[in-house]
């Protein structure tokens, strides 16, 4: 009986010093961190992804509260001071100065002027001020390229949602859809359609809006691919069966369960595309299919360099930063992107 209580009492202080291990600070800290948590926990160790969000931090608020401090220069105005003839003359007034008169001769333009503290980056050929359109641009430049992704990814997620969830026909149907418009030529497909769009006399301001728009109506199947192919093997896991034993609408079951689980490698493919599409953005403008003149891109204001190989050799300050630009917002997307696919990998584990 002894023996019997002295192992009963063994056990309970076993019992109480495992519960009492279970319930230290460290252990109460790993049970509250949260997958959220260990996600951004992983992603902010990268310094690339630190140096990714700040080149793009850095890029925004150039674009957007630029324009709002320095506003010395419009995105569309010349500088028209290029060919003032100042002229003195002997005759004196009161105070002994010569009289001074000014004549403006053929309403010059202050073009391809470098930079100086009326403008800090120079003018362009057509006398507007760099570090103006830069800011400009680059508005232009983000903007079209986040609403193209977006579209593109909304239209891949719809579709391959479609097609991985019913499979079947409907599958085959979509699929044989996506191989079309991969196979179609890209680049000629935009000289149509920017021939079409300056047949129809479209707007400067909305031109390129309508060609990115057109240009993710046949840019989803990469999306598309990407979201069946995960759909097809979460399908058959054991909580759509049960989501399905449940009655849930087939909506529900697409785009409230099986969209989240594969939310992160959506959220790395829009990423990355990010990058490609703002290169894509720079290609069309750089052949002059991209954001029309007055109105500044990034793309366009290199687009000078294709015409005119003098300002190539001699005039960096009009197309080089631009040029640095577009190097800075690839990378900083590619970045991010890199970090996001690492952080959100259930297989990493430091």
């Amino acid at each position: 009986m002894e023996e019997n209580k002295e192992i009963q009492m063994e056990e309970e202080k076993l019992v109480q010093e495992t519960v009492a291990d279970a319930e230290t600070p460290l252990d109460k800290n790993v049970r509250l961190l949260s997958p959220t948590r260990m996600v951004l926990r992983r992603f902010f160790r990268s310094k690339l992804s630190i140096v990714g969000l700040v080149m793009l931090a850095a890029l925004f608020v150039f674009s957007w509260l630029g324009p709002v401090v320095y506003t010395r220069w419009g995105e569309t105005e010349t500088d028209r001071t290029g060919n003032i003839e100042y002229k003195e003359f002997d005759l004196e007034i009161n105070d002994g100065d010569p009289f001074v008169q000014v004549f403006v001769t053929d309403n010059g333009v202050n073009a391809l002027a470098p930079p100086s503290g009326d403008h800090i980056l120079g003018t362009d050929e057509q006398g507007m001020d760099i570090f103006t359109r830069l800011m400009y641009g680059g508005r232009l430049s983000l903007t079209i390229s986040f609403l193209a992704v977006f579209l593109t990814s909304a239209l891949g997620i719809i579709m391959g949602g479609i097609a991985g969830y019913y499979g079947g026909v409907v599958d085959n149907i979509i699929m044989r859809i996506c191989d079309v418009l991969i196979c179609l030529p890209t680049l000629p497909l935009m000289l149509i359609i920017g021939t079409v769009l300056d047949a129809n006399r479209v707007p400067s301001a909305y031109y390129i809006y309508l060609l990115m728009g057109i240009l993710s109506l046949f840019s989803w199947p990469g999306m598309a691919r990407l979201v069946r192919g995960q759909i097809l093997f979460l399908r058959e896991q054991e909580y759509m069966v049960a989501a399905e034993a449940m009655g849930f609408s087939t909506s529900r079951r697409i785009f409230k369960h099986l969209i989240p689980n594969i939310l992160p490698q959506i959220l790395v493919s829009m990423t990355l595309s990010l990058g490609s599409m703002i290169l894509y953005e720079s290609t069309l403008s750089y052949l002059g299919l991209g954001v029309q003149i007055p109105y500044a891109s990034w793309g366009t204001m290199i687009e000078i360099i294709s015409k005119r190989s003098d300002i190539l050799q001699n005039n960096f300050n009009v197309w080089g930063p631009s040029g640095i630009c577009i190097i800075i917002a690839v990378l900083g997307f590619n970045f991010i992107g890199d970090g996001l696919r690492d952080a959100l990998d259930p297989k990493q584990r430091r």
